[in-house]
């Protein structure tokens, strides 16, 4: 199994109530697996896709339009993969509460 390159997390703000992280994504490029402990919204920064694996072994192909967020809650268990063919980008924002 190859291994892929990983994410880049830039923390942008982070303050009592909310965390913004600046996700870089080289081709291919992984956050590796994770749960997330705040519930979040995404802001793409670019066009593309994302390979979210999930437990259990799903694995679904998303489209990312860029400016087009989304919101999901905490508990979210993944790995998310650039699956773009290009770098690709987004904001995640948490709400710490």
């Amino acid at each position: 199994m190859t291994q892929r390159p990983q994410a880049v997390a830039t923390v942008k703000i982070a303050e009592p109530g909310v965390r913004v992280t600046e996700w870089r994504f080289a081709p291919d490029a992984e956050t590796g697996w994770h749960v997330h402990e705040f519930d979040y919204v995404v802001v793409p920064l670019l066009d593309g896709a994302l390979l979210l694996e999930e437990p259990g072994g799903v694995a679904r192909t998303v489209p990312m339009t860029m400016h087009a967020p989304y919101a999901r809650p905490a508990g979210v268990e993944h790995n998310v993969v650039n699956a773009s063919g290009h770098e690709y980008a987004f904001l995640e924002v948490e709400i710490l509460r």
